[in-house]
């Protein structure tokens, strides 16, 4: 037997953790008090004297292991009761009966004070020791049920897809889901026998057991706090404090887990039976999982067991049947893991125990097996059970027999078995060494781009620049970075959202934020007074990652800067944002618009400072996010507004319509806003603005809103925001307006100047979303031709193709004998046209032309094919 290890309660600093409770639990470890914990207990308690008689009530149900649990728990509890007026004897007591490993525990009628008596009676002390033990189990359980998963991926040969979930980096990806996912591809890589075998108890697995990770995580912190937590008396005399309701709402979570992952483990473990090769393997073992192994019933039975015990407050008697729960479950996952085992070591099983004999041919069948290539995780655990079993075996001396080795296997799986916690470790182990864990991966907020939705951006990119070019823009770009007091100062409270780049003992640069501040940067550098300007390029955002949110992004831009008629610029630019967006094809959309003066006259009409216009408006600016309660509570107390001013805001804010009426109505005699200079200029503005975009037939697009404010500082004049009105919740997807002063910040020229931003990313959510939805995949390349050699000859693959090439034929080749492969390669590339060449067609000289939408070829000669491919693509 291993040498027992020590665990020391009440020293300085020290911790108290599940795993010393579940070592002490299994009799694993001997209980020691700190000498210091001694001395300090005999200075407070020395005039103490018990006057009371207590018998420790141990509930008839707890195991034993959940007995010294408890008692362990207890001991530790008293060792934390503060003010202090425990005896030394008390605990003596109970950690001697620890430590005499006793298979039952009685204490009757001790001499106690009334504080012992006050923590003996309320420390929740066997809910906490159960919930320990259950603490240590599950967080070990999560690594064993991955290795059963995966091994039964190989026996099932397993369609394992499911495991390529990525962090998508959008903030909308489990964390446990992901990890579950990258630990099966470490234990799979370079495994042979996964497969195409569709097997849904294997897709749900990065899920099942992603949600175990989280509960048993939450049940860890939970214990963490909960055993380490001083306990007051006085808090004690006040009554509960909550501790046996918090720590059952987490295990009930768990305790649902638990019967998820069984249940799929169940599932995985019927399966691998079937794969069992030997009938009379398969036969036996069968037997045994009937009579052995909990089925999925019976978890569902025990769960809502353990439910109903929640319901009655039975909180102790609650986590006992978690406990049980858990014992099933390990016990369903070890079978997994033998029924894996018998299928990919049926040999392992038929040749070396007697108790099951395979027939000749069997025998003869496993001898000719071809070595199977395991994963690089899974090919270093099973030596590790064989070893394990090869122990066994040799322990039992006289024993043989495929029941004798299958009990030994369960009971090498079992979690009280020192063993098994090593072969753990050895697991954890391998999954981390693996170097093909340490797979690449992309930073939160940002994204890689496949062939199909490349294809949907080129196009979407193709559109935006023909929209902008009819217009007369010109191409312009600028550097991903720039100084950084270029960009600070122009974006309010969003300026936090910079990125800056490590100080190289050069000039200090941070990474662009949009696409205007350079574009202005750009102009008061280069003298320009006039300029129609694009830009199609990437900014950066240091912004919490959501749907439709990311931290790197395109932006479209487009930009009119110089003088110009009144309003001229802002007609056109809110126009090219509605071509955009119905040459995109989107959806519904709607564009909303108001005016920066209208909104400061807004902030003069209701009393707000005028040093506090900015920051306000700001405020107002989330409100598509957030609630006017929501804002009305920031700008009171944090920004300082006085209640009235805020809601005398609301009543502005609410105002929304058609441009032309809600105009109307602001302009009636007596508006307010017309006793203010600016706004009455914003409103005459207006006017000119939505007349020309009636006359230019968009202005059924544009709301005009009050309570659209963009918080970015620069703009003067003009705002608008385009938000999607369909099923996609992706916020705004362009934005932009007037900024008169922005170029005149970087030289001595003002230059009045205006424009748009499209949201790109986020139209790109929207048109994905719609192909989905419409069941539409897009066609990744634009390939018209596959010359298909059958054969091994390159230099005729490069001749043929070489003259398409050359013809302006977008083709591609592929040299292989078998002729299906070329049908495949054809159909997966979407490919509709094949120039088909086999020994015949040399022999003739000619080659043959297939279309494969119309399922009809032709024969052309070799001389005249290019002519005649190029002439039936463009008829």
């Amino acid at each position: 037997m291993a040498e027992l290890c020590t665990v020391t309660l009440g020293g300085k600093g020290s911790s108290f953790s599940s795993s010393t409770i579940s070592a002490v639990a299994a009799s694993l470890a001997h209980v020691r008090i700190d000498t210091s914990a001694l001395d300090r207990l005999s200075a407070s308690s020395s005039s103490t004297t018990p006057s009371l008689k207590h018998t420790i009530a141990i509930p008839s149900f707890l195991s034993l292991s959940e007995t010294r649990a408890f008692l362990l728990v207890l001991l530790n509890k008293l060792l934390l009761t503060s003010p202090s007026s425990i005896r030394a004897d008390l605990l003596f007591i109970i950690s001697e009966s620890l430590n005499s490993n006793l298979n039952t525990f009685r204490f009757e009628n001790l001499q106690v004070t009334e504080d012992e008596l006050l923590v003996l009676n309320n420390a929740s002390s066997a809910l906490l020791g159960v919930s320990a033990i259950l603490d240590h189990q599950s967080a070990a359980l999560t690594s064993f049920s991955d290795v059963a998963a995966a091994l039964s991926c190989e026996a099932s040969k397993a369609d394992v897809t499911a495991f390529n979930l990525m962090d998508s980096g959008d903030g909308h990806t489990s964390k446990e889901e992901v990890g579950v996912a990258s630990d099966m591809r470490v234990l799979l890589n370079g495994s042979k026998l996964v497969g195409k075998e569709k097997i849904g108890s294997v897709a749900k697995v990065p899920k099942i057991h992603g949600t175990l990770r989280e509960q048993v995580k939450s049940v860890h912190l939970k214990m963490r706090v909960e055993l380490n937590s001083g306990f007051k008396l006085a808090e004690i005399q006040a009554g509960s404090d909550g501790t046996e309701q918090s720590v059952s709402t987490v295990l009930l979570s768990l305790a649902a887990a638990l019967r998820e992952l069984g249940e799929c483990s169940f599932l995985r473990a019927k399966n691998n039976l079937e794969s069992i090769s030997s009938d009379d393997l398969k036969s036996s073992i069968e037997e045994m999982f009937g009579k052995e192994c909990p089925t999925d019933g019976s978890l569902g039975s025990g769960f809502n067991a353990a439910l109903g015990l929640v319901f009655e407050k039975d909180y102790v008697r609650f986590a006992h049947e978690v406990n049980v729960l858990l014992g099933s479950v390990w016990k369903i996952v070890a079978w997994e893991v033998v029924t894996a085992f018998a299928v990919l070591e049926g040999t392992e099983l038929n040749g070396k125990f007697q108790g099951v004999q395979g027939n000749a041919e069997n025998s003869k069948a496993d001898k000719k097996k071809k070595k199977v290539v395991l994963g690089k995780g899974t090919s270093l655990i099973l030596p590790l059970i064989k070893d394990a079993l090869q122990s066994k075996r040799e322990a039992a001396v006289q024993k043989s027999g495929l029941e004798t080795m299958v009990g030994n296997f369960l009971l090498f799986l079992d979690s009280a078995e020192p063993e098994f916690n090593g072969f753990l470790l050895k697991v954890k182990d391998i999954v981390e060494s693996n170097e093909s864990r340490r797979l690449p991966k992309i930073p939160k907020g940002t994204r890689d781009f496949a062939k199909e939705q490349m294809t949907i951006r080129k196009k979407a990119f193709s559109i935006i620049e023909q929209v902008f070019e009819r217009h007369g823009a010109t191409a312009l770009d600028t550097p991903v970075f720039e100084l950084r007091e270029t960009l600070m100062g122009k974006y309010g409270e969003d300026s936090k959202l910079i990125y800056d780049l490590a100080d190289q003992g050069g000039e200090l640069c941070s990474l662009r934020y949009d696409l205007t501040v350079p574009f202005a940067r750009f102009m008061a550098m280069n003298g320009l007074t006039s300029l129609k300007r694009y830009q199609i390029a990437k900014v950066y955002r240091r912004d919490n990652p959501s749907k439709g949110r990311y931290r790197e992004f395109y932006q479209c831009d487009f930009d009119i800067a110089g003088p110009s008629e009144k309003m001229a610029p802002d007609f056109e630019v809110v126009r090219v944002l509605t071509e955009l967006l119905d040459e995109l094809d989107v959806g519904e959309y709607e564009i909303k618009l108001n005016h920066r003066k209208l909104l400061d006259g807004m902030m003069q009409i209701c009393g707000v400072p005028p040093e506090k216009f900015r920051t306000i408006c700001s405020s107002i600016d989330k409100l598509d996010k957030q609630s006017f309660e929501q804002i009305r509570k920031e700008m009171v107390e944090e920004k300082g507004l006085t209640v009235e001013t805020a809601d005398r805001i609301e009543t502005y804010v609410k105002e929304r319509g058609s441009p032309l009426a809600l105009l109307s109505k602001l302009k009636q005699e007596g508006s307010a806003f017309l006793e203010d200079a600016g706004s009455a200029d914003a409103l005459n503005d207006l006017e000119v603005l939505f007349k020309a975009l009636d006359k230019s037939k968009c202005i059924d697009k544009v709301v005009f809103d009050l309570s659209l404010a963009r918080g970015l500082d620069y703009y003067t004049g003009v705002i608008y925001e385009a938000v999607f009105k369909g099923g996609a919740q992706v916020g705004s997807i362009a934005a932009g307006g007037r900024y008169d002063n922005l170029i005149g910040m970087f030289g001595s020229k003002q230059v009045p100047a205006v424009g748009v931003s499209l949201g790109i990313e986020r139209v790109f959510a929207i048109m994905e979303q719609q192909q989905k939805d419409q069941n539409q995949v897009p066609r990744p390349n634009k390939t018209e031709v596959l010359v298909s050699i059958l054969g091994n000859d390159l230099t005729l693959a490069a001749e043929l193709a070489g003259e398409l090439w050359d013809a302006g034929v977008k083709a591609e080749f592929l040299v292989n004998k078998r002729r299906q492969k070329h049908f495949d390669f054809a159909k997966e590339s979407r490919i509709p046209w094949m120039v088909i060449v086999g020994e015949q067609e040399i022999k003739e000289g000619v080659v043959q032309l297939k279309n494969l939408e119309a399922s009809n070829d032709v024969t052309i000669p070799r001389d005249q094919f290019a002519e005649q491919v190029r002439s039936r693509l463009n008829p």
